[in-house]
């Protein structure tokens, strides 16, 4: 059986530690597929379970040098009778998925769980102690925290590792520069006669203590890189640690025989330990910014509610969310989180929902109206039950759905991949054939010069080693990917992949659904018309209310029997009407329904079909003289409904769907951003062009049945465009799919949304034009990295090749390299997308 499994991973500094996590992971059998992502540090598994579990990938990941974040809940047992409990629980624990170790303790009744946080919450944790029999208190914080204590555990270990950093490489560059620059008392020097290179001799113990302040920064603070290294070329691939630990050990090693005494020259211990230091100060620096990239996703779980107060057994308790069950009768009063989802059984208010749906407008609740956890209850006390919990609420999807999206590898990035994997190799043989050219074939060096064609061709070694960056090409793609799905959540548009980002700010072509997405989706009728070539009898229709009846009463309820039931909106505005006259329907016999024509029904002995001028003209119904009624109503921008009787025209009703609020400013705002909008519908040309026409859309496809909507998008793309298309119904899911991004009103059904990669949380159309203008803000800053990345390494490698660069200046520059991409990214978070 396949399963899929997200690990925290840590250790990872670059775009080849992705490659190595990727590549260790495929050659376990039975994983089929693995994505690693730098920026969100995590790694997406599928694996065949029967083959391998939890315990060989992480084991896998740890073989390949780096490591998974865990967690510990610390729990209170209550109810352990004896010791076989505590083993029996500790079982139960242990089949957990996500559970690496359990261990229970009779005599103290605590329970220790280590756990993988990305795979199981110590809400989960603490139900299977209730479920195995027993409570569970908790002494730990909250299990959301786990991954982030692991990440902020690294994060002070690097601020740690920097302090010593610095505090031995200040005065190490500062003894070493006044040295040089005869600067130190006295007592330093064996003269202050200068040499023939203008440099002045140190006493003999000078380079002892320059020695003594380099060691802690090499073997202590840059140690990381030594073990990393070392991995890496265990597992048969390079990484940025190699580059640090080639250039830093190069440096320190050359002035060891120089400090014993065995060489003559200078010692370049300040190089070495400057070099660390610096990259160290990078890495901290990027690491904080790293963090501050997946805000939005802390945001969202900071919404959730920390309590809920329901009522069990006629009691009404404040309890944890985590301990709400379904079918939980939960109380919300005025100015309290909704903690859980669910449906109002008692009340009215209104309910803020911007956090989520980022529409600003409160939404008004009554018996029976759904409610969505998280939101804020502004008025009235809410009495409602629980449908949906833990990792079921709305707000656990949306945030799972993010970090997906986070997660994912945008198509952009795949240039950057290939780059990285084959670039530290390439820059060490790079490396060493300057080495060579400087050695062999450089200029002579001058008589005075203060260092010889060796110490020069290691320097200008030391240059291209430490200047080379693959971090940056790493980071480019996934920090803007994070930052810009996390700022699209917050404003309730919701990317399932980062290639529906990219493909979003590339499109050319925007088709919206009428129906539901332009319109309200809930039509009234209007207007209804009776053919003068039918005359009605009372005798013709044996209802109760027959004598009531006049000649529209009675076409109506002809047309609502046949629609009794009916999920179309057309259908439901008919029925609707007639339910407000208070008109007395009769159960239909022989329903059948024609997609994208009409329904047809006997009723009370008379065959009834309801439907459009399609559906009559292909069974040869006379139209009863109704021909110019129809085009007046379809000019008015009106769904005219034909109602035949026995074969012949009767009557049509006419049904109006109005335009949504925000929907002429939402295709306004598409067609600023240089696009062209095109209105999809099954209804008839005129009454299409009518509503197009009030809308501002550029072009009108008109009459297409639903299985036709796909066909429509894929004869667009033919022309190269990039289509993207928006739409809420069951009928739009083919064409979502078919198009190269689909986007599903949030407010429409689940299939709409499962088919389509961008989700328009609120409803309102203009959602659309914020999405496509983030898209491409995201995929400018992705573009601005890239280019960053490249041109650094493009430019400033060559420089280090041919000597203009110092080592320390190099290695200030690789430092910053990375933090700059990540930099550039946190700007989309100031992004104006409005």
């Amino acid at each position: 059986m396949t399963k899929s499994l997200t690990l925290p991973i840590t250790g990872m500094t670059c775009a080849n530690c992705v490659a190595s996590v990727e590549r260790n992971l495929k050659k376990l059998d039975g994983v089929e597929a693995a994505s690693v992502n730098l920026s969100s540090e995590r790694a997406a598994v599928e694996f065949d379970s029967a083959k391998l579990g939890l315990t060989e990938l992480i084991a896998r990941v740890e073989r390949a040098g780096y490591g998974v974040a865990t967690g510990e809940a610390d729990l209170v047992i209550k109810r352990l009778a004896d010791d076989n409990d505590a083993r029996r629980l500790e079982k139960a624990l242990a089949k957990l998925e996500g559970v690496l170790e359990a261990q229970v303790t009779f005599t103290t009744e605590k329970a220790r769980v280590k756990y993988v946080p990305t795979i199981i919450a110590q809400a989960e944790i603490r139900r299977a102690v209730s479920a195995a029999g027993f409570e569970a208190l908790e002494l730990g914080g909250d299990a959301e925290d786990a991954e982030a204590l692991a990440r902020q555990y690294e994060i002070d270990s690097q601020r740690r590792l920097l302090i010593i950093g610095v505090i031995f490489t200040i005065p190490l560059f500062l003894l070493s520069m006044s040295k040089d620059f005869g600067l130190l008392p006295d007592f330093v020097y064996t003269s202050r006669t200068p040499h023939m290179d203008g440099m002045l001799e140190a006493q003999w113990w000078f380079n002892w203590v320059l020695l003594a302040l380099a060691t802690p920064v090499q073997f202590y603070v840059g140690w990381q890189y030594y073990v990393g290294a070392f991995k890496a070329i265990r597992n048969l691939s390079a990484n940025m640690d190699v580059l640090i630990a080639l250039g830093s050990s190069a440096a320190y090693f050359y002035s060891l025989p120089i400090t014993l005494g065995l060489l003559g020259g200078h010692v370049y211990f300040e190089t070495a330990a400057v070099i660390i230091t610096l990259i160290k100060l990078g890495k901290f620096l990027e690491a904080r910014a790293k963090g501050r990239t997946s805000e939005a996703i802390k945001k969202l779980m900071g919404l959730r509610a920390k309590t809920a107060r329901v009522i069990r057994d006629g009691v009404e308790a404040e309890i944890a969310v985590d301990d709400v069950r379904v079918g939980d009768v939960v109380i919300v009063r005025p100015g309290e989180k909704i903690p859980v989802d669910g449906v109002v059984v008692e009340g009215r208010s209104s309910v803020d929902e911007s956090m989520l749906t980022g529409e600003s407008l409160p939404v008004e609740k009554k018996p029976g109206e759904a409610l969505i956890g998280a939101t804020i209850n502004k008025q009235g006390m809410l009495k409602f039950e629980a449908t949906k919990v833990g990792k079921e609420t709305a707000l656990a999807q949306i945030v799972r759905l993010v970090e997906e999206a986070q997660g994912s590898k945008a198509p952009i990035q795949k240039l950057a991949d290939q780059v990285s994997g084959v670039f530290v190799p390439v820059v060490i043989i790079i490396a060493a054939l300057t080495f060579v050219g400087w050695y062999f074939f450089g200029p002579a060096i001058p008589i005075n010069a203060d260092n010889d064609a060796f110490t020069r061709a290691l320097i200008n070694m030391v240059a291209v080693l430490v200047i080379a960056c693959p971090c940056a090409m790493g980071l480019a793609t996934p920090t803007a990917v994070m930052v810009g799905t996390g700022k699209s959540a917050e404003m309730g548009v919701l990317f399932r992949n980062s290639e529906a980002l990219e493909r979003a700010g590339k499109v050319s072509v925007v088709v919206l659904d009428k129906t539901g997405t332009i319109t309200k989706g809930q039509p009234a009728v209007t207007d209804i018309v009776i053919s003068k070539q039918y005359p009605v009898s009372s005798n013709q229709f044996s209802v109760a209310n027959t004598d009531s009846l006049n000649t529209e009463d009675w076409i109506l309820t002809l047309a609502a029997s046949v629609e009794k039931g009916s999920e179309h909106p057309l259908g439901e505005a008919i029925w609707a009407e007639a339910t407000t006259r208070g008109l007395t329907l009769v159960e239909p016999a022989g329903f059948a329904a024609e997609a994208g024509h009409g329904v047809e029904a006997e009723v009370d002995g008379h065959k009834v079909s309801v439907g459009n001028l399609r559906m009559m003209e292909k069974r040869g119904y006379p139209m009863g003289g109704l021909g110019a009624d129809l085009s007046r109503l379809q000019a008015e921008a009106k769904t005219a409904m034909l109602v035949a009787v026995d074969g012949q025209v009767a009557g049509i009703i006419a049904v109006a769907d109005t335009i949504k609020d925000g929907s002429i400013e939402a295709i306004a705002d598409l067609r600023s951003l240089g696009l062209k909008v095109i209105m999809l519908t099954g209804d008839n040309q005129k009454t299409a062009e009518a509503i197009a026409k009030q809308a501002g859309v550029d072009e009108v496809i008109a009459e297409v049945l639903p299985d036709g909507k796909s066909a429509e998008i894929k004869r667009l793309q033919e022309t190269k465009n990039v289509v993207a298309m928006v739409g809420d119904g069951v009928n739009d899911a083919p064409a979502l799919a078919q198009a190269d991004v689909g986007l599903a009103i949030g407010t429409g059904t689940d299939v709409a949304m499962a088919a389509a990669p961008v989700t328009l949380m609120s409803g309102d159309l203009r959602g659309v034009a914020r999405a496509i203008r983030l898209s491409r803000q995201t995929l400018g800053t992705i573009k601005q990295n890239l280019f960053w990345a490249f041109f650094y390494n493009v430019i400033l490698i060559p420089a280090a090749i041919l000597g203009l660069l110092n080592p320390m200046l190099a290695a200030g520059a690789m430092a910053f390299s990375s933090v700059f991409v990540v930099s550039n990214s946190l700007r989309l978070r100031g992004a104006k997308v409005q």
